[in-house]
Order: structure tokens, then sequence, then C-alpha cells
């Protein structure tokens, strides 16, 4: 599915929260909470970086965005992330009540927006979001690629 002009301009806002958490060595994923035009919270995986399991970009963002509107209710808004959200994020997507998601690529490994699961979409839970993928899911990619790629290599002497 492809996104819209303003899919991609916040898609770019994530993909350089991506590219932050580089900088702490957590895996390169990235989240936005938009609402409209505005941009209420934006945030990178700090899971190293805090020692948190929690400290999913998408969770980050979704508490901030909440602390930003007065309210766990996110609806009227949008997440949009640089991977599809794992299952612990897909729940908290449901209960933020986002009106949708924005991914890039794909996660047939954890993916619960789709790929393994399709927790955001499940008619026995009491809302549905409206999914848009493949959004800059090539360039999205290819930083988690680098990412693990320089992992896997031995270090130099």
């Amino acid at each position: 599915m492809a996104g819209s002009a303003s899919d991609e301009a916040f898609m770019a806002l994530a993909l350089e929260q991506a590219r932050a958490a580089l900088d702490h060595d957590d895996v390169p994923i990235g989240a936005v909470v938009a609402r409209n035009a505005e941009v209420l919270a934006a945030a990178g995986n700090e899971r190293h970086l805090r020692g948190d399991p929690t400290a999913h970009a998408e969770v980050l963002a979704l508490r901030a965005a909440g602390e930003k509107v007065g309210s766990w209710r996110l609806e009227g808004c949008s997440l949009y992330v640089t991977l599809e959200p794992c299952p612990m994020c897909a729940g908290a997507i449901v209960l933020a009540r986002l009106d949708r998601v924005v991914y890039g690529p794909q996660d047939p490994r954890a993916g619960a927006a789709y790929s393994l699961y399709n927790i955001v979409q499940d008619p026995r839970l009491n809302h549905q979001v409206e999914l848009t993928t493949d959004v800059r899911a090539e360039e999205c990619a290819a930083l988690l690629q680098m990412f693990f790629q320089r992992k896997r290599q031995p270090p130099t002497l």
C-alpha cells in the first residue's frame, strides 16, 4: 500500500528518530505520533539506553503524545513507525485508540500488525486500526540491515 505525501514526510521524521537510536547502540526504529499535520511526539528505540525492555520507539512516542494531549486516548492520531509493530506495541496501539498506523517494512518474525499476527485489526478487540504499509520500506529496511550487519562483524584489532 503506497502512502500519501504526508505519510512520506512523517515517515522521514520517524527515520530521523531511528538514526538517532544508533547513537546509543539501539536497534534503529523510530516512531512519530501525529494528528492532522501536527507532530505530537517522536521517539527512537531506547531499550539499550534505558535498560528497559518496554522502551520501544512506539511506546515512548505514545507516552509522550498522551502527555502532550493530556489523555491516554489518542483518537484522531496516526502512528508512523519504521518497522511493523511487535505484539507489545500493537497492544499499546489498540489501547491508545489510534486511528491509523503507517509503517515501513513488514516484520515476518515479530510483526503484529499484519505479518505474524494482526492484533491491531482483530475484530475480537474493542478497537481496530487502519493500516498503511510499505511506506519508505526499502529505506527503513536498509537502515536495519546495516545495523545488524555491523553487529555481526568481528571486531577489528
